[in-house]
């Protein structure tokens, strides 16, 4: 470590880091514990979330059948000066021949911009193997985007994103915009979607939206997306009754807020949901000095007519959602709204006030991810500039940010280019 990381320091913010769901300050440490270990620990779903700031920070997850008390411990990278902080754990139940685990959450805060690290978890004297961490240098960057990767099969969305993955391995970090799964209280599920993307996300970190389907119980009825909420530990929004439900993060110039649009789904349980969260959003949007202002939520702000004659009757216009939260992009200066919810990958340009405008947020709503497809559900919006060719199939995104824009790339899963927004402002 450089002289500027003293240990004095590194001990004070490790010990605030990981002051999180029922660690206290005793959870702070410095030095790596001495002696000899094995490299024998076998964490399973690994993974990276985004911290608030993550040139200096970083959430690192993990699961393991027992409850032992577990470490992280890290290094730059090379390097055999190791540190570690503890990480605090919570059970959580298996299904359909899921075993129970212990999720555990460590949280690194006091790291350098622009560096490469490694980290590795710990438990007594076994340790698992290292794992890289790179930290926000500030300057340009690519991300990949993916949406709505429930499925019946996971097979189709693990040859997606492994194809998304390794054609765009430059990626800093990838987003899912929700409906991760199908059915948010199985387990079997989650499994398969973390094996999908283990040898992403345990490199890169996931910036995660919550959505509809992690809300339903395995009966599929409304619930509380308890799940979730276990799987991703995210940044602080102030409430620690909402806690995960919606976060923001900083990467280069990009100030990205993500949203909870899961109101009906909650409202037995948070009916005000909706109302705080619209506050937050409103601080969190104006108080940051990012030049961009992304929006990543579940649910669409628009609402498109059917076009299947079977179905009920329903006037185009604005959802809910969109009826709640667009003045507030207005208002807040917002330059890009990413959705999903739909299925379906539609460019709707800029709008502002509830009308095409030449000016206000651009909203791009994107497709599917996994293999639940609404072929020739929707008609087309009014607002709608590019619509995906129909039938629909699955595609993913990348989204690129650097000084002077921001591209956002749609793909079939062949890699074919489907379509570029991009967002331009001196």
């Amino acid at each position: 470590m450089k002289k500027t990381l003293k240990i004095a320091a590194c001990v004070m913010a490790l010990c605030a880091a990981v002051s999180i769901a029922g660690c206290s300050s005793s959870g702070s440490s410095g030095k790596a514990a001495s002696g000899e270990v094995k490299e024998t620990m076998r964490p399973y779903s690994v993974r990276q979330v985004v911290a608030a700031d993550n040139e200096h920070g970083r959430t690192i997850m993990w699961q393991m059948t027992n409850g032992k008390e577990d470490s992280l411990e890290y290094r730059k990278a090379g390097s055999n000066d190791i540190r570690s902080v503890k990480a605090v754990s919570k059970e959580l139940k298996g299904d359909k021949g899921v075993s129970d685990s212990f999720v555990y959450t460590a949280r690194l805060d006091n790291l350098e911009k622009g560096t490469d690290y490694e980290y590795r978890t710990r438990q007594g004297n076994e340790v698992s193997k290292w794992y890289p961490l790179a930290t926000d240098n500030g300057g340009k960057f690519k991300a990949i985007v993916t949406s709505d990767s429930q499925s019946s099969d996971y097979s189709d969305w693990e040859k997606l994103f492994k194809d998304a993955a390794s054609r765009n391995p430059d990626a800093a970090f990838f987003i899912d915009l929700g409906d991760i799964v199908d059915n948010g209280q199985d387990e079997y599920q989650w499994q398969a979607w973390f094996k999908t993307v283990a040898d992403t996300i345990d490199k890169i970190p996931v910036a995660p939206a919550v959505g509809n389907h992690e809300a339903y119980s395995l009966d599929w009825k409304e619930t509380m997306p308890e799940r979730y909420l276990t799987h991703f530990s995210l940044p602080k929004n102030g409430d620690d009754k909402l806690a995960n439900h919606y976060y923001s993060f900083d990467w280069g110039d990009v100030h990205f807020t993500v949203l909870d649009t899961s109101l009906v789904e909650e409202k037995q349980w948070v009916p005000d949901l909706f109302e705080k969260e619209k506050a937050w959003a409103e601080k969190d949007i104006t108080s940051s000095k990012k030049k961009w202002k992304v929006v990543l939520m579940h649910k669409d702000p628009l609402q498109y007519s059917f076009a299947d004659p079977s179905r009920p009757a329903r006037e185009e216009g604005f959802s809910d959602e969109g009826k709640e939260f667009m003045p507030i992009f207005d208002k807040t200066g917002v330059d890009l709204v990413l959705s999903a919810h739909l299925h379906t990958y539609r460019d709707r340009g800029h709008i502002y006030d509830f009308k095409r405008a030449d000016h206000g947020p651009v909203y791009v709503i994107l497709g599917l991810g996994g293999n639940v497809r609404y072929p020739g559900l929707w008609k087309r919006h009014a607002l709608d500039e590019y619509v995906a060719p129909q039938p629909e199939t699955d595609n993913y995104n990348v989204f690129e940010a650097d000084d002077n824009q921001l591209v956002l790339s749609g793909y079939l899963p062949d890699g074919t280019l489907l379509h570029q927004t991009i967002v331009r402002k001196d």
